[in-house]
């Protein structure tokens, strides 16, 4: 899941910074969703899909299948 968030991020060309700005947090906090030192709250799940535009169960490792279903 963690480099599933990292590798959505780089392919959008965005760093830390913005990613955590969208979120509400800090630069630091985020970064420890993306080595998986912090586990990813549920609502931030959430937001990353939404943001990214893909299903929860991708963003978890549970399919390929990046659609998301509304």
């Amino acid at each position: 899941m963690y480099q599933r968030i990292r590798n959505l991020r780089e392919d959008r060309d965005l760093n830390q910074t913005q990613v955590a700005k969208m979120l509400g947090m800090s630069q630091t906090g985020y970064s420890k969703y993306e080595t998986g030192e912090n586990d990813i709250p549920t609502a931030i799940l959430i937001k990353l899909s939404r943001f990214y535009g893909v299903s929860i169960d991708y963003l978890l490792g549970e399919t390929d299948n990046m659609k998301r279903y509304k």
